[in-house]
């Protein structure tokens, strides 16, 4: 059924009523006449239905095509990506609707402790058996699950725990008269949805930094038909080389390029960085980012799932579902743990139940299910893979992309920063800065306008520059003759007659005071080629590529963060030294070439050293994949999202600041949950089997028990949320 995509409604074709179709193209009609016409290729632009898959925050090898419980531990399973949608939440709505009728059956049962009449043990049974066997069936079913995939968990604890506790009491209402436990199986029982409730909703929360990236995108974009006409539709039908008109203060709908008018864009919410770009014809701009006071046309490049904040969102995805190495420990505490509190708890029932006070039974009963209930090793299992969705989270929202969780754990370890020079120091964008003529009665702009008209048929970065220069002096240039490029020197060709040579010191057999004079230009951190003209030297031309303005605070942070920073480039030594005395670089490897710079890591890792490289992600692949810690340079929309481990969309080394202090934090924050887990379950085990009933008299309720449990999975999922407001 075709629809309306402004109403709704159903549309019907132009042909229906009483008109023809023209040039093969069909037109269509709202039901309701609420639009005018509009082709039949924008009514079919109802984006495919995406397949949801879910996935366990513990154990995310485990996918399945609908909700459900996590075969291994027992959790509920998520969705795998992120979507900007509502969640229907059902485990969440189940386990609240399963609480509150919990407490309202408890609270009673609560209130009989205290009393004593005739039937009370019938009255207390009708209460906690609905508590039991219906709100807290889901546990069951884990437990058994559980049993079934042999798999022991926190639920194969708490079935036993509850189940026991209950069991005992109905057999004792029915047939012993002994004492009964419906009580702590119900109070239990509530106590464990509680933490259920709880948990739901702080991992909710857990992706809420994705979301709110997501919610920055717009949902209409203005697009201009080809007739001149504009209308508002939905974004899902922008489909690539629409053109959309972007107003003052609205969000840029998609990934495109401007192709007419100007503005400045606030791109903070993907790069972090707070200043707005300027964005002129044929500048990129990312969907959602907000246009300034200014108005512009945009061509569509980058659609649905295919922009970068699609494709941001779904890279965090990705790496929320990874583990991290500092888990493994957490994973083979966790093989062993549930077994073990099983024996632990039998341990105890037969201590108590032969050496322990009287009522020996009851003792060793209440001691023994109050192990079970407050060993469950939620707490640890939750320690790393939350603190590693909210961080990687966080980082996100501050133009840190992080690929996986082993990439955010060895950054924080990293002692040595190998940054390349042009385009990560520098702006990249190398600009004519000197011109120096020796030769008599030749001009600088002469001399730029014989080397300039050589370099046009050169691909060198630097020739680039020097045409660029030459067009801005207003220089005409001539078309060269008998061109020819000398591997590892430079060009040459004919120029008006002339026989021009350009390139390095290794062009001419005799540079004489030229010599000099370039060794004082690379000392002021320029490239310096040398020009000759016919057989003579007749001058230099040097090109600058400017530093950064960033660069110098992003030096210094990294500094102040004990990192140590090493610059390889194949650019001059002398020239390559210039940069590193403005910006403080602690070590400079110079004129290697980029198959090299794998090799320069080696080295330092040799030594000990934890190596991390920032590069484009394209010309500095060997290096960046020898590194520790790969972290490309993404420059906008032409990110190179797959290429390292840590991705900056800004391009910015400042970002690599952000990035190591979000893996401190990150890391520092898992630190703190699995020590309150294991401390937790250490400490608590005991106390709970009664260790310090002969020393102090104590024994641990297991309604006591059941709350600390629940008390330990909130507190480190809340501990964790703490990074969505960690600063970078």
């Amino acid at each position: 059924m075709q629809k309306d995509p402004v109403c709704g409604m159903s549309v019907e074709p132009e042909e229906a009523a009483g008109r023809s179709e023209r040039d093969g193209q069909t037109f269509f009609f709202c039901s309701l006449g609420c639009k005018k016409k509009f082709d039949s290729d924008r009514v079919d632009r109802d984006p495919a239905p995406v397949s949801v898959e879910y996935t366990c925050p513990m154990h995310p090898e485990i996918v399945r095509d609908k909700p459900g419980a996590c075969p291994i531990c027992g959790m509920a399973l998520e969705p795998r990506e992120v979507t900007g949608e509502e969640e229907a939440h059902s485990e969440l709505d189940d386990m609240t609707r399963r609480f509150w009728i919990g407490v309202a059956l408890t609270a009673p049962l609560m209130i009989l402790m205290f009393l004593d009449f005739r039937g009370k043990s019938w009255v207390e049974f009708a209460l906690a058996t609905p508590v039991v066997l219906w709100a807290g069936w889901p546990f069951f079913e884990r437990g058994w699950a559980s049993l079934v995939n042999r798999s022991l968990n926190m639920f194969t604890l708490i079935a036993l725990g509850t189940g026991a506790s209950y069991l005992f009491s109905a057999v004792s209402v029915l047939f012993l008269k002994a004492p009964l436990y419906f009580e702590p199986a119900a109070v239990i029982t509530t106590l464990v949805l509680l933490g259920q409730v709880l948990e739901l909703r702080a991992r909710s929360r857990t992706s809420s930094a994705l979301k709110s990236l997501l919610g920055l995108a717009p949902k209409t974009a203005r697009v201009i038909e080809e007739n001149g006409d504009e209308e508002d539709v939905p974004i899902e039908r922008i489909r690539i080389g629409d053109l959309l008109r972007v107003r003052p203060g609205e969000k840029t709908p998609v990934d495109g390029i401007v192709v007419e008018g100007a503005s400045s864009v606030d791109e903070s919410m993907i790069t972090g960085e707070s200043i707005p770009v300027e964005k002129t014809s044929g500048g990129r701009v990312t969907g959602a980012t907000v246009n300034g006071t200014g108005s512009f046309v945009m061509r569509a490049e980058r659609v649905g799932r295919d922009t970068l904040l699609s494709q941001i969102v779904r890279l965090v995805s990705e790496a929320q579902r990874t583990r991290a190495p500092i888990q493994r420990l957490a994973d083979v505490v966790a093989s062993y743990f549930v077994p073990a509190v099983v024996l632990v708890a039998f341990l105890t029932f037969a201590v108590w139940a032969i050496w322990g006070p009287e009522p020996r039974l009851a003792h060793a009963f209440v001691n023994a299910v109050a192990v079970l209930i407050i060993a469950c090793p939620c707490a640890l299992g939750l320690a790393t893979p939350m603190s590693i969705m909210v961080g990687t989270g966080r980082g996100a929202t501050a133009g840190v992309l992080v690929r996986n969780a082993e990439a955010l754990e060895l950054l924080e370890k990293m002692t040595v920063l190998v940054v390349d020079k042009t385009g990560t120091l520098t702006e990249g964008k190398p600009k004519l800065t000197t011109l120096v003529s020796i030769a008599s009665g030749l001009s600088e702009n002469e001399l730029l306008r014989l080397a300039a008209s050589v370099e046009q048929a050169s691909e060198h970065p630097l020739a680039g520059a020097i045409i660029a220069g030459a067009k801005e002096r207003g220089v005409a240039l001539e078309k060269a003759t008998n061109f020819q490029s000398i591997t590892g020197k430079g060009v040459s060709g004919m120029v008006a007659g002339r026989r021009v040579l350009v390139g390095n010191r290794a062009m001419l057999e005799d540079a004489g005071e030229l010599a000099a004079r370039a060794e004082t230009l690379r000392g002021d951190g320029q490239s310096v080629m040398f020009v000759a003209v016919d057989g003579e030297p007749a001058g230099l031309i040097g090109v600058a590529d400017s530093i950064k303005a960033s660069t110098p605070e992003a030096v210094g942070l990294l500094h102040r963060e004990g990192v140590r920073i090493t610059m390889l480039t194949g650019d001059s030594r002398t020239t390559a030294l210039a940069v590193a005395r403005k910006l403080g670089i602690d070590g400079v490897e110079a004129e290697i070439l980029p198959d090299q710079k794998a090799g320069a890591i080696r080295k330092m890792q040799a030594g000990g050293k934890i190596v991390g490289m920032a590069g484009d992600g394209v010309n500095d692949a060997p290096a960046l994949a020898q590194a520790e810690i790969g972290i490309a340079m993404g420059t906008g929309t032409d990110i190179a999202m797959e290429s390292a481990g840590i991705t900056l969309v800004s391009g910015d080394l400042r970002g690599v600041a952000r990035a190591l202090r979000l893996s401190r934090a990150t890391m520092r924050n898992i630190r703190q949950n699995l020590f309150f887990a294991f401390v937790y379950n250490v400490l608590g085990v005991p106390i709970a089997a009664g260790v310090l009933y002969p020393f102090f008299g104590l024994l641990l309720s297991p309604m006591i028990a059941s709350a600390a449990m629940t008390f330990s999975s909130v507190s480190v999922i809340t501990n964790a949320l703490r990074l969505r407001k960690v600063e970078l």
